[in-house]
Protein backbone atom coordinates (compact mmCIF):
# COMPACT_ATOMS: atom_id res chain seq x y z
CA UNK A 1 0.00 0.00 0.00
CA UNK A 2 1.48 3.55 -1.24
CA UNK A 3 1.99 6.05 2.06
CA UNK A 4 -0.11 8.83 2.21
CA UNK A 5 0.93 11.88 0.61
CA UNK A 6 2.00 14.95 3.61
CA UNK A 7 -0.23 17.40 3.96
CA UNK A 8 0.60 20.70 5.06
CA UNK A 9 0.13 19.82 8.62
CA UNK A 10 1.79 17.28 8.79
CA UNK A 11 5.06 19.13 7.48
CA UNK A 12 4.62 21.76 9.57
CA UNK A 13 4.46 19.24 12.67
CA UNK A 14 7.92 17.94 11.18
CA UNK A 15 9.59 21.18 11.13
CA UNK A 16 8.41 22.27 14.12
CA UNK A 17 9.68 18.82 15.62
CA UNK A 18 12.92 19.70 14.06
CA UNK A 19 13.08 23.24 15.07
CA UNK A 20 12.42 21.75 18.79
CA UNK A 21 15.41 19.29 18.43
CA UNK A 22 17.63 21.82 17.19
CA UNK A 23 16.54 24.15 19.63
CA UNK A 24 17.21 21.93 22.75
CA UNK A 25 20.35 20.82 21.27
CA UNK A 26 21.89 23.96 21.27
CA UNK A 27 20.93 24.42 24.41
CA UNK A 28 22.07 21.12 25.28
CA UNK A 29 25.43 21.50 23.87
CA UNK A 30 25.85 24.56 25.44
CA UNK A 31 25.57 23.47 28.88
CA UNK A 32 27.88 20.05 28.61
CA UNK A 33 29.42 20.26 25.31
CA UNK A 34 28.69 17.42 22.81
CA UNK A 35 30.61 14.48 24.15
CA UNK A 36 28.46 14.47 27.42
CA UNK A 37 25.40 15.01 24.79
CA UNK A 38 23.57 11.76 23.98
CA UNK A 39 20.25 11.52 22.15
CA UNK A 40 18.50 10.76 25.28
CA UNK A 41 19.22 14.26 26.41
CA UNK A 42 18.15 16.53 23.33
CA UNK A 43 14.82 14.25 23.12
CA UNK A 44 14.20 14.69 27.17
CA UNK A 45 14.86 18.65 26.72
CA UNK A 46 12.84 18.42 23.24
CA UNK A 47 9.88 16.97 24.51
CA UNK A 48 10.09 13.97 21.77
CA UNK A 49 11.26 10.30 22.16
CA UNK A 50 14.48 8.97 20.72
CA UNK A 51 12.76 8.14 17.69
CA UNK A 52 11.60 11.18 16.72
CA UNK A 53 15.22 12.57 16.75
CA UNK A 54 16.67 9.61 14.78
CA UNK A 55 13.35 10.33 12.37
CA UNK A 56 13.62 13.98 12.06
CA UNK A 57 17.35 14.76 12.29
CA UNK A 58 19.52 11.75 12.56
CA UNK A 59 22.48 10.79 15.04
CA UNK A 60 24.33 13.00 17.39
CA UNK A 61 26.35 13.99 14.42
CA UNK A 62 23.90 14.73 12.52
CA UNK A 63 22.33 16.87 14.89
CA UNK A 64 25.79 18.72 15.36
CA UNK A 65 25.91 19.37 11.86
CA UNK A 66 22.13 20.59 11.72
CA UNK A 67 22.81 22.76 14.72
CA UNK A 68 26.20 23.97 13.03
CA UNK A 69 24.37 24.91 9.83
CA UNK A 70 21.18 26.79 11.01
CA UNK A 71 23.36 29.05 13.10
CA UNK A 72 25.43 30.31 10.62
CA UNK A 73 21.93 30.04 8.12
CA UNK A 74 20.70 32.54 10.72
CA UNK A 75 23.54 35.01 10.56
CA UNK A 76 23.51 34.94 6.55
CA UNK A 77 19.64 35.84 6.43
CA UNK A 78 20.73 38.83 9.38
CA UNK A 79 23.61 39.66 6.87
CA UNK A 80 21.42 40.18 4.04
CA UNK A 81 18.74 42.10 5.42
CA UNK A 82 21.52 44.24 5.88
CA UNK A 83 21.33 45.24 2.04
CA UNK A 84 17.34 46.34 2.20
CA UNK A 85 18.13 49.74 2.53
CA UNK A 86 21.95 50.85 2.26
CA UNK A 87 23.07 53.91 2.51
CA UNK A 88 26.60 53.54 0.93
CA UNK A 89 29.02 50.51 -0.29
CA UNK A 90 31.52 51.08 2.73
CA UNK A 91 28.68 51.47 5.32
CA UNK A 92 27.15 47.98 4.03
CA UNK A 93 30.78 46.53 3.89
CA UNK A 94 31.28 47.78 7.37
CA UNK A 95 28.11 46.47 9.05
CA UNK A 96 28.61 43.53 7.34
CA UNK A 97 31.86 42.65 8.77
CA UNK A 98 31.19 43.84 12.37
CA UNK A 99 27.73 41.29 12.25
CA UNK A 100 29.83 39.07 11.02
CA UNK A 101 32.79 38.45 13.80
CA UNK A 102 30.65 40.01 16.51
CA UNK A 103 27.84 37.31 16.27
CA UNK A 104 30.74 34.77 16.00
CA UNK A 105 32.71 36.12 19.25
CA UNK A 106 29.90 36.21 21.23
CA UNK A 107 28.10 33.22 20.17
CA UNK A 108 27.06 31.16 23.60
CA UNK A 109 27.97 27.72 21.60
CA UNK A 110 31.07 28.54 19.92
CA UNK A 111 32.81 30.29 22.62
CA UNK A 112 31.51 27.09 24.86
CA UNK A 113 33.13 24.58 22.23
CA UNK A 114 36.51 25.99 21.98
CA UNK A 115 36.55 25.67 25.23
CA UNK A 116 34.97 22.08 25.98
CA UNK A 117 35.83 20.80 22.62
CA UNK A 118 38.26 22.39 20.69
CA UNK A 119 38.88 19.36 18.40
CA UNK A 120 34.80 19.50 17.51
CA UNK A 121 34.36 22.55 16.67
CA UNK A 122 38.13 24.25 14.88
CA UNK A 123 37.60 21.33 12.17
CA UNK A 124 34.16 22.84 11.22
CA UNK A 125 35.38 26.13 11.06
CA UNK A 126 38.81 24.85 9.33
CA UNK A 127 39.40 21.60 6.81
CA UNK A 128 35.74 20.79 7.12
CA UNK A 129 34.09 24.56 6.72
CA UNK A 130 33.50 23.68 2.94
CA UNK A 131 29.81 23.80 3.21
CA UNK A 132 29.83 27.25 5.77
CA UNK A 133 32.55 28.53 3.48
CA UNK A 134 30.00 27.93 0.09
CA UNK A 135 26.92 29.04 2.02
CA UNK A 136 29.23 32.72 3.21
CA UNK A 137 30.18 33.10 -0.37
CA UNK A 138 27.02 33.23 -1.60
CA UNK A 139 25.40 35.23 0.78
CA UNK A 140 27.95 37.52 0.64
CA UNK A 141 27.89 37.70 -3.30
CA UNK A 142 24.04 38.12 -3.14
CA UNK A 143 24.59 41.24 -0.53
CA UNK A 144 27.26 42.40 -3.28
CA UNK A 145 24.98 41.92 -6.28
CA UNK A 146 21.37 43.94 -4.46
CA UNK A 147 24.28 46.69 -3.73
CA UNK A 148 25.09 46.48 -7.74
CA UNK A 149 21.46 46.79 -8.15
CA UNK A 150 21.15 50.40 -5.77
CA UNK A 151 23.37 51.17 -8.05
CA UNK A 152 25.97 51.45 -5.33
CA UNK A 153 28.78 48.97 -6.91
CA UNK A 154 29.32 48.40 -10.72
CA UNK A 155 28.38 44.97 -11.83
CA UNK A 156 31.68 43.25 -11.94
CA UNK A 157 32.40 39.79 -13.99
CA UNK A 158 34.41 38.47 -10.43
CA UNK A 159 32.04 39.62 -8.15
CA UNK A 160 31.81 35.62 -6.87
CA UNK A 161 35.59 35.95 -6.49
CA UNK A 162 35.74 39.29 -4.48
CA UNK A 163 33.41 38.15 -2.53
CA UNK A 164 35.17 34.91 -1.47
CA UNK A 165 38.54 36.94 -0.71
CA UNK A 166 36.81 38.86 1.41
CA UNK A 167 35.13 35.73 3.37
CA UNK A 168 38.16 34.33 3.26
CA UNK A 169 39.45 37.85 5.41
CA UNK A 170 36.66 37.62 7.71
CA UNK A 171 36.68 33.71 8.21
CA UNK A 172 40.52 34.60 9.24
CA UNK A 173 39.61 37.36 11.57
CA UNK A 174 37.06 35.16 13.58
CA UNK A 175 39.94 31.79 13.84
CA UNK A 176 43.24 34.16 14.49
CA UNK A 177 41.43 37.08 16.42
CA UNK A 178 45.02 38.73 17.63
CA UNK A 179 47.42 40.50 15.03
CA UNK A 180 49.24 43.31 14.81
CA UNK A 181 46.35 45.30 13.63
CA UNK A 182 43.60 46.10 16.77
CA UNK A 183 40.23 44.93 15.86
CA UNK A 184 38.65 44.59 19.17
CA UNK A 185 36.07 47.25 18.94
CA UNK A 186 33.20 47.92 16.24
CA UNK A 187 34.99 51.24 15.36
CA UNK A 188 38.31 49.21 14.51
CA UNK A 189 36.21 46.84 12.74
CA UNK A 190 34.74 49.46 10.57
CA UNK A 191 37.64 51.38 9.78
CA UNK A 192 39.45 48.00 8.99
CA UNK A 193 36.62 47.26 6.48
CA UNK A 194 36.33 51.05 5.00
CA UNK A 195 40.06 50.90 4.38
CA UNK A 196 40.96 47.40 3.03
CA UNK A 197 37.86 45.27 1.96
CA UNK A 198 36.09 47.89 0.15
CA UNK A 199 39.54 48.45 -2.17
CA UNK A 200 39.18 44.84 -2.88
CA UNK A 201 35.42 44.71 -3.79
CA UNK A 202 35.51 48.47 -5.86
CA UNK A 203 39.33 48.00 -8.27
Amino acid sequence: MAAAPLTSTDTADTDDAASRILDAALVQFGHVGVKKTTIEDIARRAGVDRATVYRRVGSRDDVVRAVYAREIARVLTELTSLSDNPDSLEDLVADTLVTVVRRWREHPLVNRLLVLEPERVLPQLTVDSAQTMAMSIASTTTILGQAVDAGLLPDLPDLTARAEIVCRIAHSMILAPSGMLSLTTEDELREFARRYLVPIITR
